[in-house]
């Protein structure tokens, strides 16, 4: 009898420390998941709030976190993005990433961008001759849009649109990989078969300053002429 009390105590025990156990690996398991979890949420708030590319030592830098595993998180959560149902995609470049609309929704990005709210008409047009003329001497660009674009120029360069490099007196600019990826159209440089001046026109709505200041100085010529006969 008291053998078989023994072994029911025994038994009894045996089960418990197996339900601890079970209880136990829930509990690791779940606290786990919830570690993970909020790991994808920092690389998340990082890509979004950014806007831009981010490279590992940027991200490890905003995470905190180790950057094997922060490369196994980066993988997880675009697969997580791929598989939803959402406009929004993180892309990878040269071992650096983005959080980007897909490319069937960029339309609706570049015209944001190319709003009153982001630029000034003015600040447009400059840019849209940078676009059209580069490489191009910023003294080239002030003789055509004036003395504004001095500060546009600077603006743009502060935003990473443009990059610079001294060119006697003045400065060389041209556009930025930036610039593409913010207005969500092709480098020339990627196909060769593109012109420059194909990208002046995702401005949409702006002119070529350049061309309607030629085509005023053409008509004042014009009826000068016409006076002196």
């Amino acid at each position: 009898m008291e053998k078989e009390q023994i072994s029911d105590q025994e038994t009894i025990i045996t089960e418990l420390d197996v339900d601890r156990s079970q209880a136990t690996k829930e509990t690791r398991e779940e606290a786990d998941e919830a570690r993970e979890t909020e790991h994808l949420k920092k690389i998340e708030a990082s890509l979004f709030v950014s806007g831009k590319w981010l490279s590992l030592p940027d991200l490890v830098s905003l995470t905190d976190l180790n950057p094997i595993l922060l490369r196994q998180l980066i993988d997880k959560l675009s697969e997580r993005y791929l598989k939803e149902e959402s406009a929004i995609s993180i892309i990878c470049k040269d071992d650096m990433w983005k959080m980007d609309v897909k490319e069937e929704y960029a339309n609706i990005v570049t015209k944001l961008a190319t709003g009153d709210s982001e630029f000034t008409k003015a600040e447009q047009e400059t840019l849209a001759v940078i676009a059209y003329k580069q490489p191009v001497k910023q003294s080239v660009v002030i003789k055509i849009r004036g003395n504004k674009a001095y500060e546009h120029i600077k603006k743009f360069i502060s935003l990473g649109m443009i990059k610079s490099k001294a060119a006697g007196h003045t400065l060389e600019i041209h556009l930025s990989d930036d610039f593409y990826n913010y207005f969500h159209v092709r480098n020339p440089e990627d196909e060769i078969s593109d012109r420059p001046e194909n990208y002046s026109k995702e401005f949409s709505g702006v002119r070529n300053p350049e061309d309607e200041e030629m085509s005023q100085l053409k008509n004042s010529n014009t009826g000068n002429q016409e006076e002196n006969q």
